[in-house]
């Protein structure tokens, strides 16, 4: 491999704030946070939307979508007169 042209791989700490759900792993991605780990060291931290923990495929819960709702908005507003 060529020197100096590719990302730094380290350690980084994912967290899933709206299921409080971290875990440690190894990644290229860069963030400006920082987290101490129950190792006692520190690492980038980087919050993501959806995990394994809250994610309805892995947790067997569903989520209800009002599309009825969005659906009669979009007639009204590009519905013809």
């Amino acid at each position: 491999m060529k020197k100096n042209i590719h990302p730094d791989y380290r350690p980084v700490v994912f967290r899933d704030p709206s299921a409080d759900f971290a875990f440690l792993t190894r990644s290229t991605v860069t963030s400006d946070k920082r987290i101490e780990w129950e190792d006692g060291n520190t690492y980038p931290l980087v919050d993501v939307d959806v995990s394994s923990a809250s994610h309805p495929f892995y947790t067997g819960k569903t989520r209800v979508l009002d599309t009825a709702g969005r659906v009669e908005r979009f007639k009204q507003r590009y519905g013809r007169p």
